[in-house]
């Protein structure tokens, strides 16, 4: 049986790794960095990404996540709460993505790390330079995330020209306890932000912001955090007291939201794509995780079962596609002053319809895979 390679070792490729070395076929996971790493997420998972680990053994409340029950919505003075439709839980993705990584070593994979996969050829059979060796894999799941490997990058359109940051903090208690069971989703003119609790009562402050709304605030990091404790009171109201855990904020931009891969004939045989390398799902609705867990699970199946890469992506893009749509229509309605003011209004008058827009924006139930 030839070898699989995982190019990448975060949520999707790691548990590609589990499902593959438990079946009994032997992959090999490649993953850059060398030990624990921030990564740009707000780190929230949904009852569909719940499923999912559970089904590769991993535990969310052993981990110490923090369970999840209500949405906040707040844009000025005015805020509105709902229950979810759903229990979610916060983890940050240091603790999970390792989690993933020993649960798929336990299980037979082979974990490589501190190296990255390049590809030399593409046409025909893949060949990889991984640390300066050759290897042919029979099969390549591509689970880079929103790194693109040259050669196989994804034909999206131009990103939107947006920086996202993400840090840790601790809250003062009263604020702490406030935000306890919710997670909180701020709209600002120019952005948004993200707020929720993880493991061990840290807070995850994750927001994306245009760059004319970045530049306007002074262009860094610690202007834009100060100026949104200006102009935002429900942002400064949870963050008077905290204290941000040592370190820069991890930064992205360019990120192309809304995108899906369309499959082609040109797409290289046994090249398998997961997570953002799949669909990128906008921020604002918080499902990207449970996105990467559907696609290492039913790519993996595909695998297993002796179907082509071919038919995997047509079949996770008609799972995905109508989600990613309706989650960017949402994004692009939040973006301008009078769709922030109508979302706030019908939010107010018809609560339901935050856990009508939750729903719309998960993983559909109908396409997760059966145990």
């Amino acid at each position: 049986m030839s070898q699989a390679v995982v190019a990448g070792g975060g949520l999707a490729g790691a548990a590609a790794a589990c499902v593959l070395a438990r079946a009994g076929h032997p992959v090999l996971l490649v993953e850059r960095q060398a030990g624990p790493a921030t990564k740009i997420c707000g780190e929230f998972l949904s009852a569909e990404a719940g499923i999912y680990l559970a089904r590769i053994g991993i535990d969310l409340p052993t981990l110490g996540a923090h369970r999840i029950s209500a949405l906040r919505v707040a844009h000025g003075h005015a805020s509105v709460c709902c229950a979810l439709p759903f229990t979610g839980f916060g983890l940050s993705r240091q603790v999970l993505d390792e989690a993933l990584l020993h649960q798929a070593a336990s299980f037979g994979a082979e974990i490589m790390r501190g190296k990255t996969v390049k590809l030399k050829h593409a046409s025909g059979p893949v060949i990889l330079d991984i640390g300066g060796e050759d290897i042919r894999p029979e099969t390549l799941f591509l689970a880079t995330g929103k790194h693109d490997l040259r050669g196989l990058r994804r034909n999206s359109a131009p990103p939107a020209d947006t920086v996202g940051f993400k840090i840790h903090l601790r809250l003062a208690p009263a604020q702490e306890s406030a935000l306890s069971g919710h997670i909180e989703l701020i709209l600002f003119a120019g952005g948004y932000a993200g707020l929720q609790l993880v493991e061990d009562r840290r807070a995850n402050l994750c927001l994306l912001v245009s760059n004319t709304r970045l530049r306007r605030a002074g262009g860094t990091w610690e202007a834009l955090l100060a100026d949104l404790q200006r102009t935002e009171p429900h942002l400064r109201t949870r963050l008077a007291g905290s204290t941000p855990e040592p370190g820069r904020p991890a930064t992205i931009f360019r990120v192309p939201y809304g995108f899906v891969h369309t499959p082609s004939a040109a797409d290289p045989p046994g090249v398998f794509r997961l997570g953002d390398q799949m669909g990128v799902i906008p921020s604002f609705t918080g499902d990207g995780m449970s996105i990467a867990l559907h696609t290492a699970m039913v790519a993996s199946a595909c695998h297993l079962a002796g179907r082509s890469s071919a038919h995997y992506h047509r079949s996770i893009r008609h799972d995905i596609v109508g989600q990613i749509k309706r989650a960017y229509t949402l994004n692009a309605i939040a973006q301008s002053p009078p769709g922030r003011a109508l979302l706030m209004r019908l939010a107010k008058l018809w609560p339901a319809g935050l856990q009508l827009a939750a729903n719309l924006t998960r993983v559909p139930p109908k396409a997760l895979l059966a145990p």
